[in-house]
């Protein structure tokens, strides 16, 4: 009962951090683009608005960079507090790929960051905005090694095992496993819906709070039409990415669907309360044979059910009921973003203009932090729909846990939770500080290289 204990606290304790932690890379993988964009528009227009959007974003990418590094060099050092087992049978693969991502990824972001935050003024223009680029494309590097690992975790390849331990054989085959490039981009797009979303929902929050400012009509611009153009396309990700899960990994499409026997025709749930004691659902509403046309792109396709797995699936509740928030955040993002796109066109973006009801400024208030929802509902989707693997199908999860007692797990599981959620408070306190402030309270923007003081003035007061 000890051991089972740990296991779930173990568990619980690792799913705390991996939530806390993949918050602000959900951010900065897209926002270091979004900055660089904000750079160039200011360098080729000369609107100091756009000078001024950069500046405050890039406070937010700073602050948001330092709690991802931090949780996650935390995160790390779990994989030996709590699944030694892990690293001692895979971290001849886990090892290399996470050894990656620092050369690869992080020494890039760490050594330019600081360029990109207290260079302006102090090297070219041209220096800032390569250190700008090359901080945005380590946070993605960093994105492809982690998923690297992560996928390989769900589709492993390209290794034998010798000894009960596992050893290389094909990094190729490693890297580039087969769940990869779908997981990789739809991580990619869930943080630029993210950070879209967040830019959107800040801005319409000061147009309600009276605070708006020069940079509020660009910023507000940007975030809703990113969000509009990127969220069809995670729509036909996911749907590919649901394709190969159901190649690869079909117990987990049984827990996201709630099939219980394999059946044709097998109908979309749209929601219902799975009962596993009894393998049936309660109070289920679905349309018939629609999971079956969306997954086997045929009405009577064939799904194999749980009862296939016996002892070898996830919990169903967890995973059916994650997927089922997930898809409906995204279909509310579709909703917002378009319904916000077409009635601000047609104000000529502007913030000011009664034209623009009210309930457009909330919704996209609301619709703040819909990224992170989306994100770590589809994280549990991805993590929970594994078990009782950890590398799926070679090493049980129970095989590799700690045998700390569970009282020692649970008071720093405890502890974890407390801190993790007064840091999150305190950073969405911060954004919101941050957001009131007035436009020039960093300072005097400096004038475009090449423009006359005169015409600096003129495009500061524009």
């Amino acid at each position: 009962m000890d051991a089972l204990d740990t296991l779930l606290l173990s568990r619980m304790q690792f799913a705390a951090n991996i939530t806390f932690h993949i918050l602000f890379p959900t951010i900065s993988i897209a926002l270091g683009w979004v900055l660089l964009f904000m750079r160039w528009r200011w360098l080729r227009t000369g609107h100091t608005a756009w000078l001024g959007a950069w500046r405050l974003w890039t406070k937010v990418f700073a602050l948001t960079f330092a709690l991802g590094v931090v949780s996650g060099v935390t995160m790390s050092f779990q994989f030996g507090t709590n699944w030694p087992g892990f690293m001692a049978r895979a971290g001849n693969i886990a090892g290399p790929l996470l050894g990656y991502e620092v050369l690869t990824a992080f020494f890039l972001e760490a050594t330019f960051l600081g360029v990109m935050l207290f260079g302006h003024g102090r090297v070219s223009e041209r220096m800032h905005l390569v250190a700008n680029f090359l901080v945005a494309f380590g946070t993605t590097m960093s994105a492809f090694w982690i998923l690297s690992l992560n996928s390989w975790m769900q589709t492993p390849q390209g290794h034998t095992l010798v000894n009960g331990e596992l050893h290389a054989t094909d990094w190729l085959a490693i890297v580039f496993n087969p769940s990869f490039p779908y997981r990789l981009t739809h991580m990619l797009l869930a943080s630029g819906l993210t950070v879209a979303f967040l830019m959107a929902g800040l801005a319409a929050s000061q147009v309600l709070r009276g605070c708006a400012n020069a940079a509020t009509p660009k910023v507000l611009r940007l975030g809703v039409t990113l969000a509009a153009v990127l969220i069809p396309l995670q729509i036909i990700a996911g749907d590919l990415h649901g394709l190969n899960t159901l190649k690869h990994q079909p117990a987990k499409i049984a827990a996201i669907e709630g099939i219980w026997h394999t059946e044709r025709g097998a109908p979309l749930l749209l929601m219902a309360w799975p009962n596993e004691a009894e393998q049936r659902h309660d109070w289920a509403v679905g349309i018939p044979k629609l999971g079956s046309l969306i997954l086997t792109h045929s009405a009577d396709g064939e799904l194999q059910g749980l009862s296939s797995f016996p002892g070898a699936h996830p919990p169903v509740k967890p995973v059916f009921f994650s997927f089922r928030i997930m898809v409906g955040m995204g279909t509310l993002m579709l909703l917002v973003s378009w319904l916000a796109w077409w009635r601000l066109r047609r104000a000529g973006w502007s913030t000011a203009d009664a034209r623009v009801p009210k309930a457009v400024w909330r919704a996209l208030s609301w619709m703040t932090f819909s990224g992170w929802v989306a994100t770590v509902a589809g994280w549990y989707v991805t993590e929970i729909g594994r078990q009782p693997y950890l590398v799926h199908g070679v090493l049980r999860t129970a095989d590799l846990v700690t045998t700390t007692p569970a009282a020692t797990v649970a008071w720093s599981l405890t502890g974890y939770v407390v801190l993790y959620v007064s840091l999150l408070l305190a950073y969405i306190g911060v954004l919101r500080y941050l957001s009131s402030k007035p436009l020039d309270a960093a300072g005097p923007d400096p004038v475009v290289p090449g423009m006359t003081t005169e015409q600096g003035l003129v495009q500061q007061g524009a």
